[in-house]
């Protein structure tokens, strides 16, 4: 799943709002991307139509104290044209797909990540927790992908921001057609501990969007055949090869 080093960068903070509007790829292959969500519910029945939102620009300034943030705009779209246009190779380079990762790592420096559910868009690939931004992000015309952390560490790990060291940064890997702004949470639980924490919390749900998880101490653990580039990179970054 790996291809090129991305660019990586701290930033102080995120500047992201939403501006409305149409999507010319959404409207003009409409037909395609009906034929295509067919496909895929065909595949996994599970999968479900909502809104969610995608970046149609974005840009990293600096603050008049120096500090680097991302600032960017949002609009929404059907999740059907986001999956077709993501199958489809991101035949639309106007666009990107802005999202948040809650970057876990245990008290003894491990990285926890988890391999998504067969019933998912992403069977199989191993992960941070994460997802889509969507409306349920949007607060007074911006997007807090800050609150994308918190639901999706909840709902696919149990694990509550209260309880974890939030970073006050983000680490942005700039990737496009993917912008992966990982937040760095730290739990107090060793890595061992803190896998079958989680994995216990999987258990008990009906359907969970993760599988297993797994842990990532070293480069050597690095998954470059079910990481995304952006997840491999990032940890590269971490572990200290990647400048």
């Amino acid at each position: 799943m790996s291809g090129a080093a991305s660019r990586i960068l701290r930033v102080a903070a995120l500047d992201l709002k939403l501006r409305p509007r149409a999507w010319a790829f959404a409207e003009e292959h409409a037909e395609a991307i009906l034929a295509h969500w067919r496909k895929r519910r065909a595949e996994r029945p599970n999968l479900f139509d909502g809104r969610v939102l995608l970046m149609g620009s974005h840009e990293f300034v600096k603050r008049a104290d120096g500090a680097t943030i991302l600032a960017g705009d949002y609009f929404e779209t059907d999740f059907k044209a986001f999956l077709a246009w993501r199958d489809f190779g991101f035949p639309d380079r106007s666009v990107c797909n802005g999202f948040s990762m809650a970057a876990l790592q245990s008290s003894d420096g491990a990285y926890l990540l988890g391999e998504m559910a067969d019933h998912t868009a992403n069977a199989g690939a191993i992960y941070f927790a994460a997802g889509t931004p969507d409306p349920s992000d949007v607060f007074g015309g911006r997007i807090d992908l800050y609150a994308s952390v918190v639901r999706e560490l909840a709902e696919e790990t149990g694990l509550k921001v209260d309880d974890l060291d939030v970073a006050a940064d983000w680490i942005v890997v700039d990737a496009p057609p993917r912008i992966a702004c990982m937040k760095p949470v730290k739990a107090a639980l060793d890595a061992a501990l803190l896998k079958a924490r989680i994995e216990s919390y999987l258990a008990g749900e009906e359907r969970p969007e993760l599988k297993r998880m797994h842990i990532a101490r070293s480069p050597a653990d690095i998954d470059e055949t079910r990481m995304a580039q952006f997840t491999v990179d990032f940890l590269r970054y971490a572990f200290g090869v990647l400048n």
